[in-house]
Order: C-alpha cells, then structure tokens, then sequence
C-alpha cells in the first residue's frame, strides 16, 4: 500500500470550530460534488489500477498515494462540516438530502497521457475552487484549512505534470 503525498506539514486544529452554516454551504461543494475529493478519491484509484494493469507500477503508486492523501482531506472537510453544525452526508449541499453524489463525476478513460491530463485539470481546478472558497469565507478557522489543504493539491499538481512530462518524454523516444 502507499504513503499519502502530503506537504510535510500539520493540518490546523480543527477543535475551535463551531456553528457556521455559511462555511458549511461554501465549504460543502469540496466534500462530495462533481469537483469534489470524494471525486478525487475515486478517480485516483480507478486510474490507479489501470495504470496497474498497464504495467506502469510507478504511476499506479503516484495514484495511490495522492488518493490517501485526498481521503485525509475529504475526512478533514467531513469533521469540519459536523463542527459548522452540517451533517457530512454526500451530497453537493449538506445538510439538504438532495443532489446525491454520483460516480458519473469520475472520468473513466484508460489512455495514460489523458488519464494524467483529466488528474491534472482536475487538481487545477480543485486549487481554483478552494482559492474561491477562501474569498468567501469569514471564519478564519476553516480558512486555515482550506489554505492547508491548498498546499497539498499544488504538490499533486507538480507531481502529475512531472509525470505527464516524463510520459511524453518516453512515448516520444519509442
């Protein structure tokens, strides 16, 4: 099994953050809508195990490691919406019991270059849609994880363009 691809530093203390449905309404969409970690999750362990069966062992582990590192985000943003006073059901707008989740959001191709293209617009957007979220919100304490949890996504980012980068460079040389 891998190891998470986390910054090598600590998320903040979430133990100070009470009733705000505001930040739960801003912060919901991260938890579990198309865009979401929930998605992540999903989409890095589906590329994963084709990059497995494709025999690209290397790029199977970079998969697997940025998926546990989405599952501590999406188990962080879960806490969080239960302290805001939401109730972290999946869906895009906790604590309403409606727009449920659906794997539809996963991108299900098994070309390697798109695979790494779909990971990278992914993270971009993800990095783009908790920079919004951070202009929104007014409570610094959720604010503080949102820009943790930023940090984490611009690492995967670099990763995945590293990889899509030596990718290009081998198909090229073959």
């Amino acid at each position: 099994m891998g190891k998470a691809l986390m910054e090598d530093l600590p998320y903040p203390d979430l133990s100070n953050i009470g009733p705000d449905m505001r930040a739960a309404r801003i912060i919901s969409p991260a938890y579990a809508a198309a865009g979401s970690e929930l998605t992540a999750i999903l989409q890095y362990v589906y590329h994963g195990l084709q990059f497995g069966y494709k025999n690209m062992p290397e790029l199977a582990e970079l998969m697997t490691d940025i998926a546990i590192a989405e599952m501590r985000h999406l188990d962080l943003l879960g806490e969080t919406l239960l302290r805001l006073g939401a109730n972290p059901i999946y869906t895009a707008c906790p604590p309403i019991p409606r727009c449920y989740y659906s794997s539809d959001y996963v991108d299900y191709t098994t070309v390697p270059a798109s695979m790494l293209l779909s990971d990278i617009a992914g993270e971009t957007a993800a990095i783009d849609g908790y920079e919004k979220m951070l202009a929104l919100l007014e409570n610094d304490a959720v604010s503080s994880l949102i820009s943790r949890i930023i940090l984490d996504e611009k690492l995967h980012l670099k990763r995945l363009k590293e990889a899509y980068a030596d990718l290009c460079r081998e198909q090229s040389r073959s």
